[in-house]
């Protein structure tokens, strides 16, 4: 990442692209980079500053050719409790549409890399929305899904609706939003919501670890195939098939196609080149 400082920690390359810290960015082994939201104090909570700071490191993520996959988190506590209320407790409806926070979510969708959310703890609201946004969720038997906005007066705005709806179905969806009640990390893993659970201890290392393996795999690929799964829940069944067929052949005319079919004959390990 072309980030104009950087900090050794604990054997990490910390890179801050703002003088806030209100997320934490590093380049981790294997080509991941790895961002922790950091406002412990608010358990993760999505204010405008935070989630300026976390799209601008994701898309900075997505234009380096040192990172092939990328993993979201935040503590063992909380990835996030939702979004910050105190900045919006008082707005009216011209402000919010001014503001236009959650244009940010349309740029974070826009992100061509794999993105793991890594979740332990609370992740409600904004937080259930950004884990949702990403394309894999590996959680920790503490992790806790839920969409509360019904207590405060409101509906979820970032894809709440539509995302929860697609990952358990209408009755349980509708049964979260209109209650608020939070699903258990098991509970979430059943309905299909979490790919993974295990434990506190080792949910990061988890994510960390199935981000490596995807890494390590041809990117363009590994784009391409990003592109036609979401395409599945936005497009009629012909549609996605179309897609799906034309990024199929489009492979064949890059050089890790070659070197990937090629080793596999000669029985030996593929040399990635990302072209």
């Amino acid at each position: 990442m072309n980030l104009p400082e950087s900090l050794k920690l604990s054997g990490r390359w910390v890179e801050t692209t703002m003088d806030t810290t209100s997320i934490l960015t590093s380049i981790e082994v294997g080509g991941v980079g790895l961002v922790r939201l950091n406002r412990p104090k608010q358990l993760n909570a999505l204010n405008s500053v935070l989630m300026e700071e976390l799209t601008q490191a994701l898309e900075a993520f997505d234009r380096d050719d040192a990172v092939r996959c990328i993993v979201i988190t935040g503590n063992e506590r909380a990835f996030a409790a939702g979004a910050d209320i105190r900045e919006m407790a008082e707005a009216s409806a011209v402000e919010m549409l001014l503001r236009d926070n959650i244009a940010r979510w349309d740029r974070i969708r826009c992100v061509k890399k794999p993105i793991i959310a890594a979740v332990s703890g609370y992740c409600l609201g904004g937080g259930c929305e950004m884990a949702m946004a990403c394309d894999i969720i590996i959680a920790s038997e503490s992790a806790q899904f839920g969409q509360p906005e019904i207590n405060i007066g409101v509906i979820p705005g970032a894809g709440g609706t539509q995302r929860l709806t697609r990952a358990l179905g209408k009755s349980k969806a509708m049964e979260m939003v209109l209650t608020g009640r939070t699903m258990s990390a098991h509970e979430a893993q059943a309905a299909g919501l979490v790919s993974r659970v295990v434990s506190v201890a080792a949910y990061l290392d988890a994510a960390l670890e199935l981000a490596r393996e995807i890494a390590s795999k041809v990117p363009l690929a590994a784009r391409f195939a990003k592109e036609v799964v979401n395409k599945a829940f936005e497009t009629s069944l012909a549609d996605g098939i179309e897609d799906e067929r034309r990024w199929f052949y489009f492979l064949f005319a890059t050089e890790d196609q070659k070197e990937g079919m090629k080793a596999f004959i000669e029985k030996r390990p593929p040399e990635w080149k990302g072209k």
